[in-house]
């Protein structure tokens, strides 16, 4: 097989980033396949310390191409805010990037709700990093979220958000939190330039063996 996977044991600060960091030098593609912006990955290189939450650590190497597959959840704040300072140093992201429109997005209710559920639980809480994985996650899972895909139509994006926030806005209400606008929410959501369909491209360069 050419392709090398990279599995921790699920603890945190285990160097993952480092070790796929240094693999990246032989590799044609590298690809973040689950989680959101709760991990980290600490980079040091000539240009200088760079912590990434979402992009692949493999960006760094200029013969490196990454893929962001639709396992992840993504939180669209930190996404540009990552790109734009990968960028700023030097680095090229343009056809470099590849995001799935099949990744969910954490919107600002799940991380609402993540800090609600923790101090609902009192001295039970899970102790969760508070930026909305675990819910979002949850809607996932019950065919409640909403994906990256769904922003290239308004439409359709504002119907599921109107769905969500009947909900969501309800639950904040009972937990004493403030209901949501969908106005402010939909537009501090944007289209994001770097989607592709990363299912049949990562196979297809599989096939070719890359």
């Amino acid at each position: 097989m050419a392709t090398t996977i990279i599995i921790g044991s699920q603890w945190g600060d285990e160097g993952k980033g480092k070790i796929i960091d240094y693999l990246a030098a032989n590799s044609d593609y590298v690809v973040r396949f689950h989680g959101g912006n709760n991990a980290g990955h600490t980079i040091i290189n000539a240009k200088g310390k760079f912590s990434l939450h979402l992009i692949p650590s493999g960006i760094f190497n200029p013969k490196t191409k990454n893929i962001i597959s639709n396992g992840v959840i993504l939180d669209l704040e930190v996404l540009i805010k990552e790109i734009e300072e990968i960028e700023k140093a030097g680095f090229q992201v343009k056809n470099r990037l590849f995001i799935s429109p099949r990744c969910h997005l954490i919107m600002s209710y799940h991380k609402l709700l993540d800090s609600l559920y923790e101090e609902a639980k009192g001295k039970g809480k899970t102790g969760t990093t508070g930026r909305g994985i675990g819910p979002t996650y949850a809607d996932k899972a019950s065919y409640n979220g909403i994906r990256l895909g769904d922003l290239m139509n308004s439409k359709l994006f504002s119907e599921k958000l109107a769905t969500q926030l009947l909900v969501k806005n309800k639950i904040l209400k009972a937990l004493g939190a403030k209901p949501l606008s969908q106005k402010e929410i939909e537009k501090s959501c944007r289209i994001y330039p770097h989607i592709t369909n990363t299912e049949g491209f990562f196979i297809a360069k599989i096939r070719k063996g890359k």
